[in-house]
């Protein structure tokens, strides 16, 4: 059974990926005190969560206090699960966003898993991290591959096979 996490206070939340472009990994952080968990995630993810967080921001107002700035991954040795999805809320008492991820439970281990939950972690950040995490996703996502501009999935250097061309090789 994985572990589940909660952090009330966390004083670190990041977004980050390792390798190069178009085999990059991507991975959420979070750190409490002493207690720090490294979540594996896609692309994709960073990129909603960003940009979903860029809008409450609007809505809630910009944060009064200071941005963080230092946003790399810590050191970690491996990733406690795999993220399925995200969720995101906003706690008005304590004007905390809530973000929460859940674990993917891969087909081949349900069988091992029976009855088991997916884990959960549950991060309430300020809207000063919310901020420096927006700003994080989008610097990892210019970091990566450029979209086709035809079909808008990501091309190699040598181009792609893009499926709305007819299998064209769009450079």
């Amino acid at each position: 059974m994985s572990e589940s996490f909660d952090f009330e206070q966390p004083d670190f939340f990041t977004a980050g990926a390792i390798g190069n472009p178009g085999e990059r990994v991507f991975y959420l952080q979070a750190r409490e005190g002493g207690s720090a968990i490294t979540l594996k995630c896609e692309k994709g993810q960073v990129k909603s969560l960003g940009d979903y967080l860029a809008g409450l921001i609007t809505k809630l107002g910009a944060p009064k206090g200071k941005v963080p700035t230092q946003m790399d991954l810590l050191d970690f040795a491996e990733p406690a699960w795999i993220v399925a999805t995200l969720g995101v809320g906003y706690d008005d008492e304590n004007d905390r966003i809530i973000v929460e991820a859940h674990e993917l439970f891969e087909e081949e281990e349900e069988g091992q898993r029976a009855g088991e939950e997916p884990a959960s972690a549950r991060v309430r950040i300020t809207r000063e991290q919310a901020q420096a995490f927006v700003t994080r996703a989008a610097e990892l996502m210019k970091g990566g591959r450029p979209n086709c501009p035809v079909c808008s999935e990501p091309m190699d250097t040598s181009g792609h096979i893009c499926r709305r061309s007819n299998g064209h090789i769009v450079h």
